[in-house]
């Protein structure tokens, strides 16, 4: 996977010198990195796919420092990196020779409204910090990711995170209102509005959200809030199949409506693997089921019985056989307990060696043809793979993710990338999804953009580029593949 990487710039090393002096003298003695040491933390990714190099780490704390590192690099025609919490899964975070900018001290919440049910903040607040905030205010935020505690608001930004409750919610460009940018040459957009309604001409903000720092630096934003929940009511469900996953699925939301609030499944080797390796998890239900669903029921009314809905749709499904046992939480603790299985899946992956994973997305009708389909093919690719496919059935979101046979190598497995690439993503494009749902494009899907993307499309996000970072400076190598 090493070879996907860009070979690391060469830059000009008096420049380099020239440019880290004059930053470190606005900066001040926090703001620039240049030790090894220092630097370390912002150079190694999740994943360890793609190490990165960079000759300084650049901290600025406010929009007004931000714009001058970016017209600094810019007068100098040197690359810069932009970075959130480090927490990207496809390497758009990582720097190989550009400057890399941190946006880690850019951490106040700048107002909230409870009338407006805005949250204005900066980029480098976390999202545990913008949930936290919102709570203060007898709001809610809910974008509800596994690394909350250590992405940020920028990067989830400039990935268009999506999450657990995207069903009810939808992922971060549906819960922005405004942003505040800084361009490629330093200029800053102000683009802070709160309205909901505002028909000038372009929705600027759009271009920027999901563009993993390549058009811009999203430096703070305005959130949308919701009111907080009054109630909550957390089920887990063994069914026999994906398709009656989904059968569950749409009898909840008959009854339940936009009450459900998440939907979640994973299979069972999944949940053998979470409870294997991860301490502190007790298994849900008595025995085995080939799959598990997870649904999150949630209300704002006053009075609003939760718990009895889920038992009157559970009962119909257990007429109906498309479940096979089941548990409604009967308290904050064992809703928090059911939903730490689905959590901790990835970290629990790991345990087994190598994994080769897929974040992709298709029609919700479609999940269940796509993870029966897909897992056929990819066992038949490499018989004793192991599918450990889970995610959110309710947006269509599916990790589909593959854990190296027992009795191979992770170096080996991992040889098989580009071939079980093929065989997955041809199948998502063919029933109309994405290869990429959540994480983003970055390094690791450049080229599978290139050849899944329309052409039209492609052609658009490059003149797009252009027009805004004509020098090609922000985050270089990231998104757009080559040109021909």
């Amino acid at each position: 996977m090493s070879s996907i990487a860009p070979s690391p710039l060469s830059l000009p090393p008096d420049q380099v010198a020239a440019i880290i002096a004059h930053l470190s003298s606005v900066l001040g003695p926090h703001g620039v990195l240049t030790a090894a040491t220092d630097k370390a933390g912002y150079l190694t990714e999740p994943r360890g796919l793609f190490p990165g190099t960079a000759p300084a780490v650049l901290r600025p704390a406010s929009t007004a420092e931000v714009a001058l590192c970016l017209s600094a690099c810019a007068n100098a025609g040197l690359p810069v990196v932009p970075q959130g919490g480090n927490t990207g899964l496809v390497g758009g975070q990582v720097p190989f020779g550009a400057f890399l900018l941190s946006l880690e001290r850019m951490d106040k919440v700048r107002a909230i409204d409870a009338t407006d049910l805005t949250l204005t903040i900066e980029a480098g607040v976390t999202l545990h910090g913008a949930r936290a905030a919102a709570e203060e205010a007898g709001c809610l935020f809910p974008l509800s990711i596994a690394s909350e505690g250590s992405c940020r608001i920028g990067g989830n930004l400039a990935t268009n995170a999506g999450g657990t409750a995207v069903l009810r919610y939808g992922n971060m460009r549906e819960l922005t209102l405004g942003l505040e940018v800084v361009l490629a040459d330093g200029r800053v957009w102000n683009g802070l509005s709160r309205l909901r309604k505002d028909n000038t001409g372009y929705d600027l903000k759009d271009l920027f959200i999901g563009s993993e720092g390549t058009l811009g630096v999203i430096t703070a934003a305005v959130l949308r809030l919701f009111p907080r929940p009054r109630h909550r009511t957390t089920v887990l469900a063994g069914v026999r199949d994906p398709h009656t996953v989904l059968a569950l699925m749409r009898r909840l939301r008959a009854v339940a409506g936009d009450a459900l609030t998440g939907f979640e499944m994973m299979p069972a080797f999944g949940m053998e693997l979470v409870l294997r390796h991860m301490p502190g998890h007790r298994r849900p239900l008595a025995g085995n089921h080939p799959f598990y669903a997870l649904a999150e029921l949630t209300s704002t009314r006053a009075v609003e019985d939760l718990p009895g809905l889920a038992e009157g749709v559970l009962a119909e499904a257990f007429e109906a056989g498309e479940v096979e046992d089941a548990v409604i939480a009967a308290s904050e603790a064992q809703a928090d307990a059911l939903w730490r299985l689905r959590e901790d899946l990835s970290d629990a992956q790991k345990c087994e060696g190598g994994s080769i994973k897929h974040d992709v997305s298709v029609p919700v009708s479609r999940v269940a043809d796509f993870m029966v389909e897909a897992a056929r093919l990819c066992e038949a690719q490499m018989p004793g793979v192991r599918v450990c496919a889970f995610g959110h059935v309710g947006d269509g979101n599916i990790h589909f993710n593959l854990s190296q046979p027992v009795d191979m190598t992770k170096a080996a497995f991992l040889e098989s990338w580009e071939p079980f690439n093929r065989l997955v993503h041809d199948y998502v494009a063919s029933l109309g999804g994405s290869i990429s749902a959540e994480h983003g494009i970055g390094v690791l899907k450049r080229e599978e953009l290139g050849l899944y993307k329309d052409k039209v499309a492609l052609d658009l996000m490059a003149r797009l580029k252009s027009a805004l970072d004509p020098a090609g400076l922000l985050n270089p190598g990231k998104v757009l593949p080559p040109a021909p």
